[in-house]
């Protein structure tokens, strides 16, 4: 997975952190979350603060 893999990335997230909000979770954390995914292999200084915004959307939308 990269960075610009937002769906498949909240997909992982929500399956590795059920029962957390998606909405409520800080970016500094959520970059942390996205790191530790298995089968992450992006480099950690191509993410910024729209591409944490397009995986927490893609999250929520999988939340709801």
């Amino acid at each position: 997975m990269n960075w610009t893999d937002s769906r498949e990335i909240a997909i992982a997230l929500a399956e590795a952190h059920p029962g957390v909000d998606p909405g409520a979770i800080r970016f500094t954390d959520l970059r942390d979350w996205v790191l530790a995914l298995p089968g992450f292999a992006d480099d950690p200084r191509h993410c910024g603060e729209k591409i944490l915004e397009a995986i927490q959307m893609a999250w929520i939308d999988e939340a709801g």
